[in-house]
């Protein structure tokens, strides 16, 4: 079976900083309700059956609050990480992706909006400039609104297995908008779902590990950059501590494709 390119490319857009539109303040109030019965088909049909097959293992579950504003901050190892955090999670879970694959045409369009919308994916617009800072704007009015969210602190995968320094925008959200921080292990997804394989595999089977809810207001306000530098680091710690993978002590980085882009790398600067 042939499943088309966006279903492939999903960890990676919700992973990305897009912009969101000038109006979509209130896009991400009835996401989960807009997505109509295929939401109940993924979260009740597909998350069972998928814990069927490929056996899970569930660790701390009760440390996810049941309501109000919450944060999941996750490592992240494999292209199925945003499939198995949203499906395995008690509460639904939300995600940005670009805004194309909610307007496209004709039957495909209209299933990759529902199954975007079913995931807890919400539409916002890429861009350019202020990309990243936007994109927190769009996550902070979704946590404002009393839901759960879920960011990799790493902001893009890991290939070689290390867990990467985090950039600060998951600590910002937190210290601006009062929401506690639960730290997310995920053991065994790079495994099971190795770069270039087009399916998961059944074994070895997954572990994800929820550690207690972290509340960072006493490192100070979102607006101190040593506020966001050590709560930041906090949350690296917690997640290193259910991950147990071998520190990089580096930031993931794409490659310097210019000079300017490699000594922008180099001097210190605040990676969100």
């Amino acid at each position: 079976m042939s499943w088309p390119a966006w279903v492939w490319q999903y960890p990676l857009l919700v992973t990305e900083a897009p912009i969101p539109p000038e109006n979509s303040a209130g896009s991400s109030d009835d996401e989960l309700a807009r997505a109509g019965g295929l939401y109940y088909l993924v979260r009740w049909g597909f998350g069972p059956l998928a814990r069927l097959i490929y056996r899970p293992r569930i660790e701390g579950v009760g440390n996810i609050p049941r309501s109000g504003p919450i944060i999941l901050a996750s490592n992240h190892l494999s292209f199925i990480d945003s499939f198995v955090l949203p499906l395995f999670a008690p509460r639904p879970v939300y995600f940005l992706a670009k805004s194309s694959y909610f307007d496209g045409s004709g039957i495909k369009g209209w299933f990759s909006n529902r199954f975007f919308r079913a995931l807890g994916a919400t539409p916002v617009q890429r861009g350019a400039g202020q990309a990243a800072l936007d994109a927190l704007d769009q996550q902070r009015r979704i946590l404002e609104s009393g839901k759960a969210i879920a960011l990799y602190p790493e902001g893009t995968r890991s290939l070689d297995g290390r867990l990467y320094k985090g950039r600060t925008g998951v600590a910002f959200l937190a210290l601006e908008t009062g929401a506690k921080v639960v730290p997310v292990g995920i053991v065994g997804t790079n495994d099971a779902m190795p770069v270039g394989a087009k399916w998961p595999r059944m074994s070895p089977r997954v572990t994800i590990r929820y550690g207690a809810p972290m509340d960072l207001s006493h490192h100070g306000p979102a607006s101190s950059g040593r506020a966001r530098r050590q709560a930041t680091d906090d949350i690296m710690s917690a997640i290193h501590a259910l991950s147990g993978q071998e520190l990089a002590g580096s930031y993931n980085e794409v490659p310097a494709q210019n000079p300017v882009e490699r000594l922008k790398q180099v001097l210190p600067h605040e990676r969100r």
